[in-house]
């Protein structure tokens, strides 16, 4: 026994590599605990770190440049010896994060803070073992605080385009005192920023880091709208879509939020000018229009036909019209009549106190058929709410272009009198030219149109009087105006040559 003994340990006491080859018992191979002489003075060609998640004792170096540079064939993380906490991930396309661990005292949990990344010139180990010292030096709870922040920093700016687009919409949409004491949205016209929003930036830019979008990825999605990539080429949807975009992210770059550090809505090349429509009815054309809204045979609502008249006699737009309630007519039997638009349906959200005249008097009374009626232009199909926004349009265009199966394809109203297609808002600048034409000021019109006027007789007139010094309505102005424009009308549908208006005005 002793002999077996003595001859093992001499076994053992030999070096490897002068061991015989008929020594039948193996010396045992060196712990994997204890790196081998050469292993620690060339520790960056022969050890072989752990996976990432799995970090073993032999994962512990001293941590050098050239590690850093080294490539891998799987993400691997080195722990720094000389600086312990301090570790070094290296991902398979050679990027080197250095990030550091430890223990928070108030939740007694790990926890790891994200360093940087390395850079040969900028960012080396000895940057990264320097900025651990300084965070340790700060003190335990200063330290933590310090990864606490940060984290929540990283979470911020890790938010997606798409993440931020519906944050963006409900802010919109979140009801708001306003002015007149309502609670209404925010941002009232939210429903269209929000379909700009969804139809022209998610679809593209959705999946994107918020903080990762550049000015170039606005740019090439505004050349692509143009270019038609997103349905028919259009230069307004691109300006739509570039406005969208310049608010959700200066509304994400806000304090409180900092998903972004600056919107990248800067330095876009400018767009091509888009061309003001110039549709205006001619005198022929109002006439086949005035008297073809009153034919029977016609298939849209007669209500909706008196919208369109209605808005060719006040010039007031669509959607401020067709809400008219009762309770916003005044003296209809007197000498001056007056429609009451509330500010919540004026697109400058500011209420307009708009003259009628006879013209437009016999309108409204024609359009409230009973005494329980309280709109003016009640839809058709729901009783007790005014018709659709969309309604009047929807009647001149038609619905032959709808690509819903289900919905009636009628022909609009415009196709229907052989008249050159046009929009409701064609109807406020053929009345505003009609009373151009009639020789009335440009002041007085654009003050029948709800418009500011920025000039008076060459001087330039500051904003601040309009808005809180000035509230006058110019009453008689408009009323001058819009009475012009009616009587104009009249000799129109009359059939009358301005020549003939005359003579019978001499007759009489």
């Amino acid at each position: 026994m002793r002999a077996v003994s003595a001859g093992f340990t001499k076994i053992r006491a030999r070096p490897q590599a002068f061991q015989r080859p008929h020594d039948k018992l193996k010396a045992p191979r060196p712990s994997p605990l204890v790196p081998s002489l050469r292993s620690r003075n060339h520790m960056d060609s022969n050890i072989t770190p752990s996976p990432a998640g799995k970090r073993g004792r032999n994962s512990s170096v001293i941590l050098t440049d050239r590690m850093c540079e080294k490539r891998v064939a799987k993400r691997t993380k080195l722990y720094d010896r000389k600086c312990p906490g301090l570790y070094v991930s290296i991902t398979t396309a050679g990027v080197a994060t250095f990030s550091f661990k430890f223990t928070d005292r108030e939740t007694g949990k790990q926890r790891t803070g994200w360093l940087g990344v390395y850079n040969a010139e900028t960012f080396t180990v000895e940057d990264a073992r320097s900025k651990v010292y300084g965070l340790k030096a700060m003190g335990g709870e200063a330290f933590a605080e310090t990864f606490r922040d940060q984290k929540a920093t990283k979470a911020k700016r890790g938010k997606t385009v798409s993440e931020i687009i519906d944050e963006r919409i409900t802010w919109m949409k979140t009801p708001v005192k306003k002015p007149d004491g309502e609670m209404r949205p925010r941002l009232e016209s939210w429903e269209n920023t929000a379909s700009h929003l969804d139809r022209l930036i998610r679809p593209r830019l959705g999946k994107k880091l918020a903080m990762e979008v550049t000015k170039h990825d606005i740019a090439t999605l505004s050349n692509d709208i143009v270019a038609g990539k997103f349905g028919r080429p259009s230069v307004s949807n691109a300006r739509h879509m570039r406005k969208a975009a310049s608010g959700l992210f200066n509304w994400a770059a806000e304090a409180g939020r900092d998903y972004v550090t600056a919107s990248p809505c800067v330095n876009l090349p400018k767009l091509d000018p888009e061309h003001p429509r110039t549709r205006v009815l001619s005198e022929d054309e109002i006439r086949i229009f005035w008297h073809g809204l009153d034919r029977a045979d016609l298939p849209w609502d007669r209500r909706t036909r008196l919208a369109l008249k209605f808005e060719l006699i006040t010039m007031l737009r669509s959607r401020e019209l067709l809400g008219a309630h009762r309770d916003e007519l005044f003296d209809l039997d007197g000498e001056h009549p007056r429609f009451d638009v509330p500010l919540k349906r004026v697109k400058k959200r500011r209420v307009i106190q708009q003259p009628l005249s006879d013209l437009a008097v016999e309108i409204i009374k024609e359009a409230l058929a009973s005494d329980d009626q309280q709109f003016v232009f009640e839809s058709p199909m729901y009783k007790g709410q005014p018709v659709h926004r969309k309604a009047m349009a929807d009647a001149l265009r038609g619905t032959k272009h709808e690509k819903n199966k289900d919905k009636t394809k009628t022909a609009g109203l415009c196709e229907l009198l052989g008249l050159k297609p046009f929009t409701p808002h064609d109807l406020r600048r053929t009345a505003a030219t009609l009373a151009g034409d009639l020789g009335f000021d440009d002041a007085w019109i654009a003050k029948c149109l709800d418009h500011a006027a920025s000039k008076k007789a060459e001087q330039i007139v500051p904003t601040v009087t309009g808005k809180v010094y000035n509230h006058s309505k110019r009453m008689r102005e408009k009323r001058a105006v819009l009475d012009g424009v009616a009587a104009e009308l009249r000799r129109i549908i009359s059939g009358l040559s301005v020549t003939g208006v005359e003579d019978t005005a001499r007759a009489a």
